[in-house]
């Protein structure tokens, strides 16, 4: 894809002047830091475009026209969980129908089974305090013991809280354990937004902001690669997501351990808010490009089409995104929430996609090492002559 040249920043000063962004574009051709007023004004503007626009210009800088995916597996262990949280759809008690939690050796097998291109996988759950602290450790180990070359990206920092309590030891402790056992990186839900009044009303038996960032700080210490979120769409105010991606951002100033920027659209089908709308298209593009224009100094960010719906994962690399995830295989905690998006895509899936919206499929590890190229095409995953790429 020919990258876009840029527009004369006098007429996108001019288009920003009518849409409450004076000020913006230059800021952003000059590599400046945005405040949050500049934030606050990004989620009031009704021009989406202007701010995909500007994202896609510091896209670009950053990454070309790469489209980054891995081949990846999700594993939800178990839907056991004691939070409560009323936005979730996916939590069940032991004894409530479809309730399960995968023995070690299910997930053993489960991994064997799976596509053996796979170099990843995702492991998140619910919290159940009766589990022990050897089972944590164990399905590490399973996971390893089937592929012992894949990456095993496990836990979030509500997980890791839980894991912690159970132990009974200093989080270096079990942090040591956990990559003695197989962990190699965490994922970066659990955050949800960091808003107290909205933990209070939402979400109170799982814990506050100041635990999530103290946790991934020293996650990052440790020498751990973690990716951070957003879930938006539920009864946040926009200043809450502000303030939300000041912390981020602040702590990813302090320890540079978040990798890739997740914001995640509240499905609400299923669960206590179903009477909430699902953040429509221009919503979830916006917070796109508000998250590559604010968050600075994480490297990617990335389009979860699980959650974005793939007609608006292929939009949103036009604004701002450089990633699509991956194959994914056997999500449940979206799709158990009414995503219709498919459980899985192959590769050839991906690069269709990819090349539709006029980029490069780039195949990664989970640490962004590029894995392979396909800037010239392979017969294996493009049959067909790529496609004139689409305007983004």
């Amino acid at each position: 894809m020919a990258r876009m040249t840029p527009l004369p920043l006098e007429i996108l000063e001019a288009r920003a002047a009518r849409s409450g962004l004076a000020g913006l574009p230059e800021k952003v051709r000059q590599g400046l830091r945005l405040d949050a007023a500049d934030a606050l004004a990004m989620y009031r503007s009704d021009d989406v475009a202007l701010l995909g626009i500007l994202a896609n210009e510091v896209r670009e800088r950053r990454h070309g026209d790469v489209c980054f995916y891995n081949v990846n597996i999700h594993i939800n262990y178990t839907n056991w969980c004691n939070k409560f949280c009323e936005f979730c759809a996916f939590q069940r008690r032991p004894k409530d129908e479809g309730a399960y939690c995968m023995s070690p050796e299910e997930i053993h097998d489960t991994l064997l089974r799976a596509n053996p291109e796979a170099t990843e996988v995702h492991m998140v759950a619910g919290v159940w305090p009766a589990l022990p602290y050897e089972y944590y450790l164990d399905i590490l180990r399973a996971a390893k013991a089937a592929r012992p070359d894949i990456h095993v990206k496990a836990f979030t920092m509500v997980e890791i809280d839980q894991i912690v309590k159970t132990a009974r030891r200093p989080l270096p402790e079990v942090l040591e354990d956990l990559r003695e056992a197989g962990l190699d990186s965490l994922p970066g839900g659990g955050a949800e937004v960091f808003s107290e009044r909205v933990r209070q009303e939402l979400y109170p038996l799982k814990m506050g902001a100041e635990r999530w960032l103290e946790l991934a700080r020293e996650i990052h210490a440790a020498g751990f690669r973690t990716n951070c979120t957003l879930l938006y769409g539920m009864i946040e105010t926009l200043e809450e997501r502000v303030d939300h991606l000041e912390r981020l951002r602040a702590l990813q100033d302090e320890t540079g351990g978040f990798q890739a920027y997740i914001p995640l659209a509240f499905h609400p089908a299923n669960t206590g808010l179903a009477h909430l709308p699902y953040p429509g298209p221009l919503e979830r593009l916006r917070s796109i490009a508000i998250g590559r224009l604010f968050l600075d100094n994480v490297p990617h960010v990335k389009a979860y089409w699980i959650m974005l719906g793939i007609p608006v994962a292929q939009l949103a690399l036009g604004m701002g995104a450089d990633d699509l995830d991956g194959t994914v295989t056997q999500e449940l905690i979206y799709h158990n929430a009414g995503a219709e998006t498919p459980e899985s895509l192959d590769r050839a899936a991906l690069h269709r996609l990819i090349r539709e919206a006029g980029r490069v499929p780039v195949e990664r590890n989970t640490l962004y090492e590029v894995l392979r190229d396909f800037r010239d095409g392979d017969p294996a995953f493009d049959p067909a002559p790529a496609p004139e790429p689409l305007p983004v």
